[in-house]
This record gives structure tokens, sequence and C-alpha cells, in this order.
């Protein structure tokens, strides 16, 4: 998320860049604690689309955590990085 952030200097003050950074943490703990697996090399894509759905929200004001985490988890479901279920045979 910071690095994401670091192309966005001079756009958020210190509380906002925490609010965010907290957002961050929280959309990504309840991702891993979804259970939902990735294809290899596909995890910084989905911390991705989590980190720019974040950003972009807070640049058109939104601040509040729980509709940056839900947005987020829509963008990133969106996205269809998710692996797909192994076939039982």
């Amino acid at each position: 998320m910071r690095g994401f952030l670091a192309e966005h200097l001079g756009v958020f003050d210190p509380v906002d860049i925490r609010i965010l950074i907290t957002a961050f943490d929280r959309v990504w703990e309840a991702v891993q604690a979804s259970g939902v697996t990735y294809a290899d090399g596909k995890i910084e894509l989905a911390r991705a689309v989590l980190a720019k759905h974040i950003i972009a929200a807070a640049k058109d004001g939104e601040f509040d955590q729980g509709r940056l985490r839900d947005g987020a988890l829509l963008a990133l479901r969106q996205s269809n990085l998710r692996s797909a279920p192994h076939s039982r045979r």
C-alpha cells in the first residue's frame, strides 16, 4: 500500500494515510481469512487491485473504513484474479 501511496505524494495528509493503510490491512486480512487462493504471481496483483481501489475512492472523498473495505473487495471480486477451483476426478 505504501508503494502505491508514494505515487500520490501531497494528495493525502498523515491522518488520511493512516486511514488508508488501516483500510488496506483490514481488507487484506479479510481476503486471507476467506481462504481464497490465487495462481502464482497473482497475489501482488490482488493487493494492487485493493490498494488502487482504496486510493481512488479516497481521492473521491471516501474515508469510511467499511465502505473502503467493501468497495475494495468488490473491485477484487470483479477482477477475477482468483484461481479456478480444482475439479475432483
